[in-house]
């Protein structure tokens, strides 16, 4: 082998060390956040409101648009911010204890979140949900999940 071929191996290499070194060290370093697009900071404060000890609605009110629609494979089709209220918001709020946003990708006013819900009895489940936003707010919020037992509640009320 030439020193030549080497070298360039051995710089390959480093040079690839170096960089997942980089991004873990921006990982770790809180340097995301400084970087974090305008949507991402909206739907991560939108997951954070679901576990905070005090459950007002008010801060989810000021995150959507005033003509937000909610749709999943239930009879939820482009329900109303009041129908999501009702029907979504106060049935589950209570039975969600964490979301570990395993991934969050943006393009723009748009985002699918990718997480993994704990809830208050320690069970867990996975949904995608698809956003859009509209001058800084939600306006359009999709929920993709399997069957009818991937509910919060659902979840909790099952035994074991």
């Amino acid at each position: 082998m030439s020193a030549s071929a080497v070298s360039r191996r051995t710089l390959f290499e480093a040079g690839t060390g170096l960089l997942a070194g980089t991004a873990l060290l921006l990982e770790t370093s809180g340097a995301h956040a400084a970087t974090m697009s305008a949507t991402e900071k909206v739907l991560r404060k939108w997951y954070g409101l679901w576990v905070t000890e005090k459950k007002d609605w008010g801060p989810y009110d000021a995150l959507m648009a005033d003509d937000y629609t909610f749709t999943s494979p239930t009879p939820d089709d482009h329900i109303s911010k009041a129908a999501f209220k009702k029907n979504c918001w106060e049935t589950q709020v209570n039975y969600i204890q964490s979301f570990d946003l395993e991934l969050v990708a943006v393009k723009g006013d748009e985002a699918l979140v990718k997480y993994l819900c704990g809830t208050q009895n320690g069970k867990s489940f996975r949904n995608v949900e698809y956003f859009r936003l509209r001058d800084g707010k939600i306006a359009t919020h999709e929920c993709y999940f399997g069957g009818h037992m991937t509910f919060p509640s659902s979840v909790s009320a099952q035994k074991g």
